[in-house]
């Protein structure tokens, strides 16, 4: 018989990487939400369970668990092979901690192979994570990075991460770069899936004594950052990192692509034409149809985004404000590992 385990003991668990963790929903809710570093061998594909549902509305329940049997009993030899391959403990979950995962522990247990069921699902999971973003005294000093559209700061970011900084990328955990054309090319992370990898990186981070993070606004694409990070921010030390517009019209290029993804530019820079005086508007617009993308994004810069990130600039008080110049981003980095460490040396005299 199987047993169950709390969402804190599986947390542990998974955490010190004693425990695989493995949603038995269908591929469309596991790509919706999961547990961070979950991975997915469904119960049901998508369809079977849509037909599984209409059944158990439209017939009854009893109807319900006889089409589901007989669609798993088909494919149960594959199902477990799976389970087989994986070493280690292991815990399921399904939504609730129900039909779906009850079977698979009780299946796995009777073949031999030791299973936990996450006592709740997925949804304890999500109770669990709201409560902690909504209740946490997770209060440290924050180091934050500013500077024009383009400046390189989630490259930055992701060089001090590799480093051993006390990093957390919220554009990555979005994966929305954090403008109106922040979505190019990315398919955006909803509230649900950045919470969960959110609460990974608090706990991850919770021994450090500050934390560095982008200078972002409350909303990331279609995730909202929660009050205590915006107060951090807002008390935090402003690191702004200024670098000559040539490389930062070259890093946008390179991290966009917009010979790629052409209409999505032009569909974006619809949201924003009607900021930007009129004949501007219209010859960054003809540069977007026409592949003449590096004069489209110098206009945007000078006439939108930098113009843009100066109001956003002048709300810092003097006082918080430390530049950092550099012709690029491997000057920006070590100017900032230099920062870090005096910092820190100071902090431990």
């Amino acid at each position: 018989m199987f047993q169950d385990i709390s969402i804190d003991d599986l947390i542990v668990l998974k955490n010190k990487g004693e425990l695989t963790v493995i949603d038995v929903r269908s591929p469309s809710e596991y790509k919706d939400a999961t547990i961070p570093g979950s991975i997915n061998i469904p119960f049901f594909n998508d369809e079977e369970r849509a037909e599984v549902g209409t059944i158990y509305k439209q017939v009854s329940p009893q109807a319900a668990k006889d089409r589901g049997l007989e669609i798993v009993s088909a494919k149960l030899p594959d199902f477990i092979k799976k389970f087989r391959k994986l070493e280690g403990n292991k815990a399921v979950f399904c939504w609730r901690g129900g039909m779906r995962s009850r079977t698979t522990a009780t299946v796995l247990a009777l073949m031999g192979i030791k299973a936990f069921r996450l006592d709740g699902g997925y949804r304890s999971f999500r109770h669990w994570v709201v409560d902690k973003l909504e209740n946490t005294e997770w209060r440290k000093e924050a180091i934050v990075l500013n500077g024009y559209t383009g400046s390189g700061k989630t490259l930055i970011l992701q060089q001090l991460h590799e480093a051993g900084y006390p990093v957390i990328d919220f554009e990555g955990l979005a994966n929305h770069r954090g403008s109106n054309f922040g979505q190019i090319g990315l398919d955006p992370n909803n509230q649900k899936k950045f919470d969960g990898l959110l609460i990974e990186d608090l706990i991850r981070l919770k021994d450090s004594s500050y934390v560095l993070f982008e200078g972002e606004s409350r909303r990331i694409g279609k995730v909202a950052l929660p009050n205590f990070i915006m107060e951090m921010k807002d008390k935090g030390t402003q690191l702004i990192i200024e670098m000559p517009i040539e490389e930062r019209m070259i890093h946008i290029l390179d991290d966009y692509h917009p010979w790629e993804h052409q209409e999505e530019c032009i569909e974006a820079f619809a949201r924003v034409k009607k900021r930007i005086h009129t004949p501007i508007a219209a010859q960054i617009e003809s540069d977007l149809k026409s592949g003449n993308f590096s004069e489209a994004v110098g206009l945007l810069l000078e006439y939108y985004y930098d113009p843009l990130y100066d109001h956003t600039a002048m709300q810092i008080p003097a006082d918080q404000k430390i530049r950092i110049k550099a012709d690029n981003i491997d000057e920006a980095v070590e100017s900032l590992k230099k920062y870090l460490d005096v910092k820190q040396q100071t902090k431990q005299i």
